[in-house]
Protein backbone atom coordinates (compact mmCIF):
# COMPACT_ATOMS: atom_id res chain seq x y z
CA UNK A 1 0.00 0.00 0.00
CA UNK A 2 1.28 3.47 -0.89
CA UNK A 3 1.76 5.23 2.43
CA UNK A 4 1.05 8.57 0.74
CA UNK A 5 -2.13 7.44 -1.08
CA UNK A 6 -4.90 9.99 -0.56
CA UNK A 7 -8.66 9.61 -0.90
CA UNK A 8 -11.33 12.33 -0.82
CA UNK A 9 -14.39 11.16 1.15
CA UNK A 10 -17.10 13.76 0.46
CA UNK A 11 -20.86 14.00 0.88
CA UNK A 12 -21.91 17.38 -0.56
CA UNK A 13 -21.12 19.51 -3.63
CA UNK A 14 -19.24 22.09 -1.54
CA UNK A 15 -17.07 19.37 0.00
CA UNK A 16 -16.35 18.05 -3.50
CA UNK A 17 -15.31 21.55 -4.60
CA UNK A 18 -12.97 21.69 -1.60
CA UNK A 19 -11.37 18.43 -2.74
CA UNK A 20 -10.81 19.92 -6.21
CA UNK A 21 -9.15 22.98 -4.65
CA UNK A 22 -6.89 20.77 -2.48
CA UNK A 23 -5.87 18.61 -5.44
CA UNK A 24 -5.01 21.72 -7.48
CA UNK A 25 -3.08 23.32 -4.61
CA UNK A 26 -0.95 20.21 -4.11
CA UNK A 27 -0.71 19.14 -7.76
CA UNK A 28 -2.03 15.71 -6.82
CA UNK A 29 -4.56 13.48 -8.54
CA UNK A 30 -7.12 12.40 -5.95
CA UNK A 31 -9.58 9.50 -6.20
CA UNK A 32 -13.00 10.35 -4.80
CA UNK A 33 -15.55 8.43 -2.76
CA UNK A 34 -18.65 10.59 -3.14
CA UNK A 35 -22.16 10.21 -1.79
CA UNK A 36 -24.51 9.01 -4.50
CA UNK A 37 -26.90 11.90 -5.24
CA UNK A 38 -27.89 13.66 -8.49
CA UNK A 39 -26.38 16.95 -7.30
CA UNK A 40 -23.06 15.28 -6.51
CA UNK A 41 -22.99 13.64 -9.94
CA UNK A 42 -23.70 16.92 -11.75
CA UNK A 43 -21.09 18.77 -9.71
CA UNK A 44 -18.49 16.06 -10.35
CA UNK A 45 -19.18 16.17 -14.09
CA UNK A 46 -18.74 19.95 -14.16
CA UNK A 47 -15.55 19.86 -12.10
CA UNK A 48 -14.06 17.19 -14.34
CA UNK A 49 -14.97 19.19 -17.45
CA UNK A 50 -13.01 22.11 -15.96
CA UNK A 51 -9.96 19.92 -15.36
CA UNK A 52 -10.30 18.90 -11.71
CA UNK A 53 -7.48 16.54 -10.70
CA UNK A 54 -9.75 13.68 -9.76
CA UNK A 55 -8.83 10.05 -10.24
CA UNK A 56 -11.31 7.21 -10.05
CA UNK A 57 -14.77 8.42 -8.95
CA UNK A 58 -16.59 5.93 -6.73
CA UNK A 59 -20.22 6.74 -5.84
CA UNK A 60 -21.34 5.14 -2.59
CA UNK A 61 -23.99 4.95 0.09
CA UNK A 62 -22.78 4.35 3.63
CA UNK A 63 -19.10 3.95 4.55
CA UNK A 64 -16.65 3.08 1.73
CA UNK A 65 -14.68 0.69 3.95
CA UNK A 66 -12.50 -0.90 1.26
CA UNK A 67 -11.43 2.40 -0.27
CA UNK A 68 -10.68 3.92 3.12
CA UNK A 69 -8.59 0.92 4.12
CA UNK A 70 -6.55 1.26 0.92
CA UNK A 71 -5.75 4.95 1.43
CA UNK A 72 -3.89 6.09 4.57
CA UNK A 73 -4.56 9.80 3.92
CA UNK A 74 -8.21 10.87 4.03
CA UNK A 75 -9.58 14.20 2.81
CA UNK A 76 -12.70 14.35 4.98
CA UNK A 77 -15.66 16.47 3.96
CA UNK A 78 -17.68 16.19 7.18
CA UNK A 79 -15.71 15.78 10.39
CA UNK A 80 -18.92 15.68 12.43
CA UNK A 81 -20.27 12.71 10.48
CA UNK A 82 -21.13 9.66 12.56
CA UNK A 83 -19.90 7.48 9.70
CA UNK A 84 -16.53 9.26 9.74
CA UNK A 85 -16.28 8.84 13.51
CA UNK A 86 -16.90 5.10 13.24
CA UNK A 87 -14.51 4.59 10.31
CA UNK A 88 -11.74 6.66 11.91
CA UNK A 89 -12.08 4.80 15.21
CA UNK A 90 -11.69 1.42 13.52
CA UNK A 91 -9.28 2.08 10.63
CA UNK A 92 -7.22 4.85 12.23
CA UNK A 93 -5.92 6.62 9.10
CA UNK A 94 -2.30 7.78 9.07
CA UNK A 95 -3.11 11.32 7.87
CA UNK A 96 -6.29 13.39 8.09
CA UNK A 97 -7.15 16.57 6.19
CA UNK A 98 -10.50 18.18 6.93
CA UNK A 99 -12.21 20.11 4.14
CA UNK A 100 -14.98 22.69 4.56
CA UNK A 101 -18.56 21.66 5.18
CA UNK A 102 -19.77 25.25 5.22
CA UNK A 103 -19.55 27.69 8.13
CA UNK A 104 -19.59 24.69 10.48
CA UNK A 105 -15.80 24.89 10.05
CA UNK A 106 -15.62 27.19 13.07
CA UNK A 107 -17.44 24.96 15.60
CA UNK A 108 -15.52 21.98 14.23
CA UNK A 109 -12.24 23.79 14.93
CA UNK A 110 -13.49 24.44 18.48
CA UNK A 111 -14.33 20.74 18.77
CA UNK A 112 -10.76 19.81 17.80
CA UNK A 113 -9.56 22.22 20.49
CA UNK A 114 -11.87 20.51 23.02
CA UNK A 115 -13.67 23.80 23.61
CA UNK A 116 -17.03 22.16 22.90
CA UNK A 117 -18.37 18.59 22.78
CA UNK A 118 -17.72 16.42 19.73
CA UNK A 119 -21.29 16.79 18.46
CA UNK A 120 -22.86 18.55 15.51
CA UNK A 121 -24.23 21.97 16.60
CA UNK A 122 -27.95 22.12 17.36
CA UNK A 123 -28.40 18.35 16.89
CA UNK A 124 -29.42 15.97 19.68
CA UNK A 125 -27.08 13.03 19.13
CA UNK A 126 -27.64 9.56 20.54
CA UNK A 127 -26.74 5.94 19.97
CA UNK A 128 -23.61 4.78 18.16
CA UNK A 129 -22.82 8.26 16.83
CA UNK A 130 -22.27 9.63 20.33
CA UNK A 131 -20.64 6.47 21.70
CA UNK A 132 -17.82 6.45 19.14
CA UNK A 133 -17.12 10.19 19.45
CA UNK A 134 -14.42 9.83 22.15
CA UNK A 135 -12.57 7.18 20.10
CA UNK A 136 -12.65 9.32 16.96
CA UNK A 137 -11.50 12.35 18.96
CA UNK A 138 -8.53 10.40 20.29
CA UNK A 139 -7.63 9.20 16.79
CA UNK A 140 -7.65 12.80 15.52
CA UNK A 141 -5.64 14.03 18.53
CA UNK A 142 -3.00 11.32 17.95
CA UNK A 143 -2.68 12.33 14.32
CA UNK A 144 -2.28 15.98 15.38
CA UNK A 145 0.47 15.10 17.83
CA UNK A 146 2.21 13.31 14.95
CA UNK A 147 1.82 16.45 12.78
CA UNK A 148 -0.49 14.51 10.47
CA UNK A 149 -3.78 16.38 10.95
CA UNK A 150 -4.69 19.36 8.78
CA UNK A 151 -7.49 21.80 8.00
CA UNK A 152 -7.88 23.12 4.45
CA UNK A 153 -10.42 25.91 4.69
CA UNK A 154 -11.77 29.05 3.07
CA UNK A 155 -12.88 30.38 6.46
CA UNK A 156 -10.97 32.72 8.74
CA UNK A 157 -10.69 30.75 11.98
CA UNK A 158 -9.18 33.70 13.82
CA UNK A 159 -5.68 34.13 15.20
CA UNK A 160 -6.59 32.66 18.60
CA UNK A 161 -7.92 29.42 17.12
CA UNK A 162 -5.05 29.07 14.67
CA UNK A 163 -2.45 29.59 17.39
CA UNK A 164 -4.18 27.12 19.70
CA UNK A 165 -4.48 24.56 16.92
CA UNK A 166 -0.80 24.93 16.07
CA UNK A 167 0.06 24.30 19.72
CA UNK A 168 -1.86 21.01 19.49
CA UNK A 169 -0.15 19.98 16.26
CA UNK A 170 -2.83 20.87 13.72
CA UNK A 171 -1.78 22.59 10.49
CA UNK A 172 -4.24 25.14 9.10
CA UNK A 173 -4.17 26.28 5.48
CA UNK A 174 -6.57 28.82 4.04
CA UNK A 175 -7.44 28.93 0.37
CA UNK A 176 -9.22 31.52 -1.74
CA UNK A 177 -10.86 29.32 -4.40
CA UNK A 178 -7.94 30.05 -6.72
CA UNK A 179 -8.63 27.02 -8.92
CA UNK A 180 -12.36 27.78 -9.09
CA UNK A 181 -11.69 31.35 -10.22
CA UNK A 182 -9.01 30.31 -12.71
CA UNK A 183 -11.21 27.72 -14.38
CA UNK A 184 -14.51 29.60 -14.26
CA UNK A 185 -16.10 29.96 -17.67
CA UNK A 186 -18.60 32.55 -18.81
CA UNK A 187 -21.99 31.18 -17.84
CA UNK A 188 -25.45 31.98 -19.12
CA UNK A 189 -26.25 35.64 -18.52
CA UNK A 190 -27.88 35.89 -15.11
CA UNK A 191 -28.31 39.64 -15.30
CA UNK A 192 -26.62 41.92 -12.80
CA UNK A 193 -28.92 41.36 -9.80
CA UNK A 194 -28.81 37.89 -8.24
CA UNK A 195 -30.61 36.59 -5.15
CA UNK A 196 -29.31 33.43 -3.50
CA UNK A 197 -32.00 31.11 -2.17
CA UNK A 198 -31.97 29.89 1.42
CA UNK A 199 -33.07 26.73 3.20
CA UNK A 200 -33.72 28.63 6.44
CA UNK A 201 -37.52 28.17 6.23
CA UNK A 202 -37.02 24.47 5.46
CA UNK A 203 -34.74 24.12 8.50
CA UNK A 204 -37.17 25.98 10.77
CA UNK A 205 -34.75 28.86 11.38
CA UNK A 206 -37.05 31.41 9.74
CA UNK A 207 -40.75 31.49 8.94
CA UNK A 208 -41.69 31.25 5.29
CA UNK A 209 -43.70 34.47 5.55
CA UNK A 210 -40.63 36.34 6.84
CA UNK A 211 -38.51 34.85 4.08
CA UNK A 212 -40.94 35.84 1.34
CA UNK A 213 -41.19 39.33 2.84
CA UNK A 214 -37.39 39.66 2.63
CA UNK A 215 -37.42 38.58 -1.03
CA UNK A 216 -40.24 40.99 -1.81
CA UNK A 217 -38.29 43.85 -0.23
CA UNK A 218 -35.14 43.00 -2.22
CA UNK A 219 -37.07 42.76 -5.48
CA UNK A 220 -38.91 46.04 -4.84
CA UNK A 221 -35.61 47.90 -4.32
CA UNK A 222 -34.66 47.46 -7.99
CA UNK A 223 -34.38 50.62 -10.11
CA UNK A 224 -37.40 51.48 -12.21
CA UNK A 225 -37.49 49.46 -15.42
CA UNK A 226 -34.87 46.95 -14.22
CA UNK A 227 -35.09 43.33 -15.35
CA UNK A 228 -36.25 40.78 -12.77
CA UNK A 229 -33.60 39.64 -10.32
CA UNK A 230 -32.29 36.12 -10.93
CA UNK A 231 -33.10 33.76 -8.06
CA UNK A 232 -30.71 30.80 -7.63
CA UNK A 233 -32.41 28.22 -5.38
CA UNK A 234 -30.69 26.53 -2.48
CA UNK A 235 -30.24 22.81 -3.12
CA UNK A 236 -32.59 21.92 -0.24
CA UNK A 237 -35.48 24.23 -1.13
CA UNK A 238 -38.67 22.28 -1.82
CA UNK A 239 -41.17 22.75 -4.64
CA UNK A 240 -43.71 24.46 -2.39
CA UNK A 241 -41.25 27.18 -1.34
CA UNK A 242 -40.07 27.72 -4.93
CA UNK A 243 -43.66 28.07 -6.14
CA UNK A 244 -44.16 30.83 -3.57
CA UNK A 245 -40.96 32.56 -4.72
CA UNK A 246 -42.11 32.48 -8.35
CA UNK A 247 -45.20 34.48 -7.41
CA UNK A 248 -43.11 37.44 -6.19
CA UNK A 249 -43.02 40.28 -8.78
CA UNK A 250 -39.55 41.09 -10.03
CA UNK A 251 -38.04 37.67 -9.29
CA UNK A 252 -37.13 35.05 -11.91
CA UNK A 253 -36.24 31.58 -10.61
CA UNK A 254 -33.38 29.89 -12.49
CA UNK A 255 -32.32 26.26 -12.09
CA UNK A 256 -29.13 25.80 -10.04
CA UNK A 257 -28.02 22.18 -9.59
CA UNK A 258 -24.35 22.87 -8.76
CA UNK A 259 -22.73 25.13 -6.13
CA UNK A 260 -23.23 28.83 -6.75
CA UNK A 261 -19.47 29.25 -6.43
CA UNK A 262 -19.11 27.35 -9.71
CA UNK A 263 -21.98 29.21 -11.37
CA UNK A 264 -20.77 32.70 -10.47
CA UNK A 265 -17.02 32.19 -10.89
CA UNK A 266 -17.49 32.82 -14.60
CA UNK A 267 -19.27 36.16 -14.17
CA UNK A 268 -18.16 38.61 -16.88
CA UNK A 269 -19.49 41.79 -15.25
CA UNK A 270 -20.03 43.11 -11.71
CA UNK A 271 -22.91 41.48 -9.88
CA UNK A 272 -25.20 42.80 -7.18
CA UNK A 273 -25.81 39.80 -4.91
CA UNK A 274 -28.34 39.47 -2.12
CA UNK A 275 -28.20 36.66 0.42
CA UNK A 276 -29.16 35.91 3.99
CA UNK A 277 -26.25 35.05 6.35
CA UNK A 278 -24.81 31.76 5.11
CA UNK A 279 -21.68 29.97 3.95
CA UNK A 280 -21.84 31.88 0.66
CA UNK A 281 -21.29 35.17 2.48
CA UNK A 282 -17.69 33.99 2.87
CA UNK A 283 -17.10 31.84 -0.19
CA UNK A 284 -18.47 34.26 -2.79
CA UNK A 285 -16.37 37.13 -1.48
CA UNK A 286 -13.37 35.00 -2.41
CA UNK A 287 -14.76 33.70 -5.70
CA UNK A 288 -15.77 37.19 -6.90
CA UNK A 289 -12.75 39.08 -5.56
CA UNK A 290 -11.68 41.81 -7.96
CA UNK A 291 -14.85 41.58 -10.07
CA UNK A 292 -16.39 44.81 -8.83
CA UNK A 293 -19.35 42.89 -7.42
CA UNK A 294 -21.23 43.68 -4.22
CA UNK A 295 -22.88 41.40 -1.67
CA UNK A 296 -25.80 42.92 0.24
CA UNK A 297 -24.54 46.35 -0.75
CA UNK A 298 -20.97 45.79 0.47
CA UNK A 299 -18.16 45.85 -2.14
CA UNK A 300 -16.29 42.58 -2.60
CA UNK A 301 -12.65 43.15 -1.61
CA UNK A 302 -10.04 43.46 -4.33
CA UNK A 303 -7.13 42.40 -2.11
CA UNK A 304 -5.12 39.19 -2.55
CA UNK A 305 -7.74 36.41 -2.58
CA UNK A 306 -5.51 33.46 -1.87
CA UNK A 307 -6.40 34.03 1.79
CA UNK A 308 -2.97 33.10 3.10
CA UNK A 309 -1.74 30.00 4.81
CA UNK A 310 -0.58 28.93 8.23
CA UNK A 311 1.38 25.70 8.18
Amino acid sequence: MNRDAVLAWVESPLQLLGAAEWAAAYGTTVPVAGRLTPQMSETADLLLSRGARFGEMEPYLGIPWKLLAQHPHWLVGDGFSGQFRLAASILRPRTLTFLDDGAIALPFADTLLQRRPYARPHVAERGLTSRVAPFAAETIARRARARAAHLFTAFDLGRDRITAMGDRGFAVERHGFAWTRATGSASADLGTRVILGSARPIDGRMSRDAYLAWLTEVAAAAPAGAEPATYLPHRRENAEQLDAVRRIPGVAVTAASVPVELILAGATRPLELHTLPSTTSTTLRLVLAGSGSTINGEPVPTADTRAGAER
